[in-house]
């Protein structure tokens, strides 16, 4: 991995990391469910929807222990009992929304005898608002830890890369070597070549001066010759 792209992975983690500093206020507001309007809880939560909106229907199945139904983005759980809220069962429509700054849950919670308000049920609102920041949190820590997990991934893959480079270094280094080498080689065959080449021009001069040698040896036999017959002309 460049140090580029691991210095950006690096940066989105931190700010993520800031990011998850921030608090998860719930505020009341009302909201019209079908054409009724309802008074209930929403806290937004920093991440994308799709994740907590099925993180949301989870929670509502396991924690809550009853048959969520689902219509058009609406969810709906009759007589559910959550003992920190209400010892009697209950009644809960929530639906979750995308939103620029993230994902908004809202509830509406009928506790058979009134509707959950800030006023009207204090106990009950605190309780409830509880569950809606235990929810927010538990989604900001899976996705710390799913960005720290990346973030340990990136920097295995920057070690990997930094040992390949160092072994890539290695192997250049060795290469060199082998060119030093291999040049030595190549000059010692040079210096041998001259010196060869040396003992040829050598050698073409002796063997000038053999032929120059043996072309006085042919002229001194040619007079000779010419002697040994003149003497015999000379026979009477």
């Amino acid at each position: 991995m460049k140090p580029g792209v691991l210095l950006s992975l690096l940066l989105v983690f931190f700010l993520s990391v800031t990011g998850f500093a921030q608090k998860s206020p719930v505020d009341e507001t009302d909201m019209a469910i079908k054409g009724i309007p309802r008074k209930g809880q929403r806290v937004t939560i920093q991440l994308d929807s799709k994740r907590v909106d099925d993180s949301w229907k989870k929670q509502l199945d396991e924690r809550f222990g009853g048959k969520v139904k689902a219509d058009k983005g609406i969810y709906q759980m009759t007589a559910v009992v959550i003992e920190d809220i209400s010892k009697t069962p209950i009644t809960i429509i929530s639906k979750v929304d995308a939103v620029p700054t993230g994902t908004t849950v809202w509830w509406s919670i009928d506790l058979g005898n009134a509707y959950l308000s800030k006023d009207g049920t204090p106990a009950q609102w605190k309780a409830s608002e509880k569950y809606l920041k235990d929810f927010a949190r538990m989604l900001y820590r899976e996705d710390l830890a799913i960005q720290v997990s990346e973030a340990e991934k990136a920097l295995v893959s920057s070690q990997n890369n930094h040992m390949a480079v160092i072994a890539k270094a290695d192997a250049i280094k060795k290469d060199i070597e082998k060119n030093k080498a291999k040049k030595a080689e190549i000059q010692q065959m040079l210096a041998q070549n001259a010196a060869e080449l040396l003992q040829y021009n050598n050698l073409i001069d002796s063997n000038l001066k053999e032929q120059e040698a043996a072309r006085a040896d042919i002229v001194n036999m040619r007079v000779a010759l010419e002697a040994v017959k003149e003497r015999m002309n000379k026979i009477e």
